[in-house]
């Protein structure tokens, strides 16, 4: 009886190291932070320094894009909340957003903080509730983003300068 009970906790511990093992293969965390807030996440008990949010989106209002960004991952360091990543990928958005060409590599930016909020959210979708937004679902975000990274015909439209940023 003795055997057999050491033999099974060596195999639900050896069944428990190779879950994680392939956990972190799949999420691939680039920090420690990602890494605990990733498995918080995964149990429930993940939660968002809400004051950090706060600044976060007060400056965000006042277009300082940059200085919102960096309270939004004081808020959220393991880039597990899908509100969080939304606002940061719309920050990338507006600050990219010009009436002659976007930027480039701050939509990409962007796309790439959507992406993550997507993935983060139950059932990847994610809306946010905020009457100062044109654009309140991960979905239009995106879509936004991916037509700002294309190259066509209509970008040369001299029309284009009289569009309005979403």
């Amino acid at each position: 009886m003795r055997e057999s009970l050491l033999r099974s906790i060596g195999l639900a511990l050896a069944a428990a190291y190779a879950f994680f093992i392939g956990w972190l293969y799949i999420r691939q965390p680039q920090t420690v932070a990602e890494m605990t807030g990733a498995m918080s996440a995964s149990i429930g008990v993940y939660q968002v320094d809400e004051t950090a949010f706060a600044d976060g989106l007060r400056l965000f209002r006042a277009s300082q894009f940059e200085a919102s960004r960096l309270a939004f991952d004081r808020a959220d360091r393991a880039h597990q909340d899908p509100r969080t990543q939304f606002y940061i990928a719309y920050s990338y958005y507006r600050q990219g957003w010009g009436r002659v060409y976007n930027d480039d590599v701050l939509f990409q930016r962007g796309l790439e903080a959507i992406d993550r909020a997507i993935a983060a959210a139950p059932n990847g979708r994610i809306v946010v509730e905020d009457r100062d937004l044109q654009m309140r679902s991960g979905d239009e975000l995106k879509a936004e983003l991916q037509a700002g990274l294309r190259r066509e015909a209509s970008d040369f439209n001299p029309l284009k300068v009289f569009r309005q940023r979403k």
